[in-house]
């Protein structure tokens, strides 16, 4: 069973169809890039897998749940599944501390000492240990990328989604993030992002998929770690 499975997936604002009829599996363990012009519903399928964006047709798994099932819990569900933004979505009234685990105090109830090893755990994992008193304006854009992607990984999810997750950087912060990215993956992380560049999709994927309202072309071709 694939981790994600997105079967003739119809999406619509009003009467501009964005998704018609996309049909896609995500095995667990890939890693893979969308890639797309703009407009073409990259950003939007993803926000479908977790459920942000609902359905006007065809069905939307992961693992086994049927994400658009208006009896799905999909609290409980988006604790499994990370997503990281193109902007970051970083608290600035928040320390990096706080960002990371407001979310588990919340839904976990989890107590400040625990939340305190759990923001330095992720913060390891994307070099950022010492950043943990930090303050979002305090870091760089490449910095608050890994503290955003540092904030999914609190809840230990069996997918993150990354939606441009390179564009607001320069091309060596990028190449850093999409590097965080293969290592994630190398320790059972599935990955799917979803991207305008090419040069991007080429570092980042296991696979690629083009997206223009519908997959139209599934490279299979693996890169390099």
């Amino acid at each position: 069973m694939p981790l994600v499975d997105l079967k003739d997936v119809v999406k619509r604002y009003g009467t501009n169809t964005v998704l018609n009829g996309v049909s896609l599996a995500v095995e667990k363990g890939e890693i893979i890039a969308i890639i797309g012009r703009s407009g073409s519903g990259k950003s939007t399928m993803l926000r479908c897998v977790n459920g942000l964006e609902p359905i006007q047709g065809g069905t939307v798994a992961f693992d086994g749940t049927v994400v658009n099932d208006p009896n799905t819990d999909l609290r409980k569900l988006r604790q499994h599944v990370g997503i990281v933004f193109q902007s970051f979505n970083l608290f600035p009234h928040l320390s990096v501390e706080k960002n990371i685990t407001l979310a588990p105090k919340v839904v976990k109830g989890i107590a400040p000492a625990e939340a305190r090893t759990l923001a330095e755990t992720v913060l390891r994992k994307v070099g950022l240990a010492e950043k943990i008193d930090a303050w979002p304006d305090q870091l760089s854009g490449g910095q608050q990328q890994r503290v955003a992607i540092a904030r999914s990984l609190a809840n230990n999810p069996d997918l993150l989604l990354a939606d441009e997750p390179t564009g607001a950087l320069d091309t060596h912060t990028g190449q850093e993030v999409l590097a965080l990215f293969r290592e994630l993956n190398a320790e059972g992380l599935t990955l799917v992002l979803v991207t305008h560049d090419a040069g991007v999709a080429a570092q980042a994927h296991r696979r690629v998929s083009f997206l223009d309202g519908l997959i139209v072309g599934d490279d299979h071709g693996g890169a390099s770690a």
